[in-house]
């Protein structure tokens, strides 16, 4: 079974194209989704993000979501940290994960594949990407966040340029239509190799 990731800058449509996979039976896991549950579900998680920012990381036993974005979006070394606290626990999560699927290839759809440096770990990457003021009003206006926060959280992430060299598919999402067709071809070259 192949192991593919998915990335792309935020509002750049990962979950569209995502979705555009399973309807054609591919397995996809959400990272983020993911990422989300066990942060509000594994102890050890917790206990460690309540050690990096206070217990104010957690009302009762949900996530502070936006009192953890204030504390990480801003500070780059925090972030680091609270990256390196949940991203080895979401990678085994998705192992445990492809164990249960049956299929040649799976997405694991992430958005910091290259900003964690854990390109190695795929046999083939797909980048997503649209232009930056389409990726900041679709966030505006999906997430109810200014521009100004949105460009913060952009900022911590590499931008397409350096991203494209490193990716072996690359599929421009702007056009719905054209989107699709992209990942028809996408997904056929992904089954001839595999």
């Amino acid at each position: 079974m192949k192991i593919v990731g998915l990335t792309g800058g935020i509002g750049s449509g990962k979950s569209t194209v995502a979705n555009m996979f399973k309807e054609l039976g591919v397995p996809v896991y959400n990272s983020d989704e993911r990422a989300k549950h066990l942060m509000n579900t594994s102890l050890e998680i917790k206990n460690q993000l309540i050690e990096l920012l206070g217990e104010e990381a957690y009302e009762g036993d949900k996530l502070n979501r936006s009192f953890i974005a204030k504390k990480v979006f801003s500070n780059t070394d925090l972030l680091a940290e609270l990256n390196n606290i949940v991203h080895p626990i979401v990678r085994k999560d998705f192992i445990d994960w492809t164990k249960d699927q049956d299929y040649r290839y799976v997405i694991q759809e992430t958005a910091l594949l290259f900003e964690n440096k854990s390109e190695d770990l795929y046999d083939s990457i797909i980048l997503v990407t649209a232009p930056k003021e389409e990726r900041i009003a679709r966030v505006v206006d999906r997430d109810k966040s200014t521009k100004e926060q949105v460009i913060s959280r952009m900022n911590n992430q590499l931008d397409d340029e350096a991203k494209l060299d490193l990716s072996n598919y690359v599929i421009e999402n702007i056009d719905l239509e054209r989107t699709n067709s992209n990942v028809l071809q996408v997904h056929a070259s992904i089954l001839t190799d595999c």
